[in-house]
């Protein structure tokens, strides 16, 4: 049976896969087994350009023939390596077996034992992996984050001067402005993502645990280290982690999960906060012909946009936690523990940008309901109090927060009326007075 979205057991690969299509360059096996071709090729030519006694007579017009061969990677190609670890039982040393057939095609037979030399598998995982995700966030994961950050940053601007009511557990409190509390989620984002660019992509390359055994018992008089350092970062362009076990000990890269889960995490702070001034009619949404917001409800219109992203946001999220806890933790120089959660780096990206575009759709079906804005302001005269007692205070009134605590924290309601006759016993100037009159719940919004 081939995979559907009917058949698939994950969403990611079944009701999603068109949401995150272009993943499947990155963190499919058949990704995974040509970035490390690219490492192995990658590696070989460096050992050329190095040069390796041995590898002197290599023509160097041969290397863009060897790049061909991961440029031009196929699912033929990648089928053909599972088939050779059928044999192997080992999903790396395919990839060499591979790769030593190519080298008979293109002529090269008296090198391909220089393939993978003095390597362990981790040298090329931990490489390939790294680069995998680094590509990933370049191609997929900024371009989709940008876009919710435009999307944001237009609707603060938008909304710059609509006064709202502020609610401090969910009471009202000192009146805001609509587009200042969509502010604050972009400057959060942006914060955290400039975090996120500081964050290096890091790999490990030095042999069965770290320490270039193989290399330097070959070939004593090479700077092995520094030969290491530069195919990482000029070849690669990773940041190369030394010293290390056999493994990369994944610290950086359990701070790049870490940094995207409070990025999702301050976008599931939008997306409730968005659903639930929804609920109090803040805001309608677009209707779109033939659809049905409930099974019962005809009338219904729900804002599952904002629903479907922090579902998905909080599934992310419980792997990238597991995948930054668990990743830099291993066994003496290591265990094959990163090996299995690894393979699933790409769920987390996966939901995340389910989560992107269902938060960036909702967004976009949002109607301001202004006179909700207004009607709200104006039931809640109570919220000047704080204005009116901080001007007594500078007036040197005796007892003001008294005063004002004595009017507003009854069970009656508290009017533009009632608060007008409440400044008029004041014993103050008229000119005080007048100031304190001209303060209303939809101008007291601050700066």
């Amino acid at each position: 049976m081939s995979l559907s979205a009917l058949n698939a057991i994950s969403p990611i690969d079944g009701r999603y896969r068109s949401k995150v299509e272009q993943l499947k360059n990155y963190f499919s096996e058949e990704a995974l087994i040509k970035y490390r071709v690219l490492v192995e090729i990658e590696y070989f030519i460096a050992l050329c350009e190095a040069p390796l006694p041995q590898l002197k007579s290599v023509n160097p017009s041969t290397f863009e023939d060897l790049r061909a061969i991961y440029k031009n990677f196929s699912t033929e190609n990648a089928q053909a390596i599972k088939d050779i670890e059928k044999v192997t039982n080992h999903d790396v040393k395919a990839v060499e077996y591979f790769i030593k057939e190519q080298f008979d095609t293109l002529g090269l037979s008296e090198f391909k034992e220089f393939i993978h030399f003095g390597l362990t598998s981790q040298d090329i995982n931990n490489t390939a992996i790294p680069l995998s995700i680094k590509d990933a966030m370049n191609d997929v994961y900024v371009p989709e984050y940008l876009n919710v950050l435009a999307k944001i940053e237009e609707l603060a601007k938008d909304w710059a001067h609509i006064p709202m009511l502020a609610r401090t557990h969910g009471q009202p409190a000192s009146p805001t402005r609509l587009g200042k509390e969509i502010e604050v989620f972009a400057v959060r984002l942006k914060e955290q993502f400039n975090l996120l660019n500081d964050i290096p992509s890091a790999a490990k390359f030095g042999g069965a645990t770290g320490n270039y055994n193989a290399h330097h018992v070959a070939y004593p008089d090479i700077d092995w280290k520094a030969f290491g350092t530069s195919f990482v970062q000029e070849k690669l362009g990773l940041h190369h982690s030394f010293p290390t076990t056999q493994i990369e000990h994944y610290d950086h890269m359990a701070a790049l999960f870490d940094t995207m889960k409070r990025l999702n995490t301050i976008l599931i702070d939008l997306d409730r906060d968005i659903w639930t001034y929804v609920s109090m009619d803040y805001f309608k949404q677009k209707i779109k012909a033939g659809e049905v917001g409930s099974s019962a409800m005809p009338h219904k219109v729900n804002p599952i946009d904002f629903e479907n992203s922090e579902g998905n946001l909080g599934l992310a999220n419980a792997i990238f936690e597991h995948l930054s806890a668990k990743l830099p933790v291993s066994r003496l120089q290591r265990d094959l523990t990163d090996s299995t959660v690894l393979r699933n780096v790409g769920v987390p990206f996966g939901h995340t940008l389910i989560g992107f575009a269902s938060t960036l759709k909702g967004l976009n079906k949002l109607l301001l309901n202004e006179s909700k804005f207004a009607d709200d302001l104006e039931n809640n005269w109570a919220v000047v109090a704080e204005a009116i007692q901080t001007i007594l205070r500078r007036e040197a009134y005796p007892n003001p927060y008294e005063a004002l605590k004595g009017l507003t924290r009854t069970n009656e309601a508290i009017t533009q009326t009632s608060i007008a006759q409440f400044i008029d016993t004041l014993e103050v100037s008229d000119a005080i007075k007048t100031e304190l009159k001209a303060i209303t719940p939809a101008n007291y919004t601050g700066i």
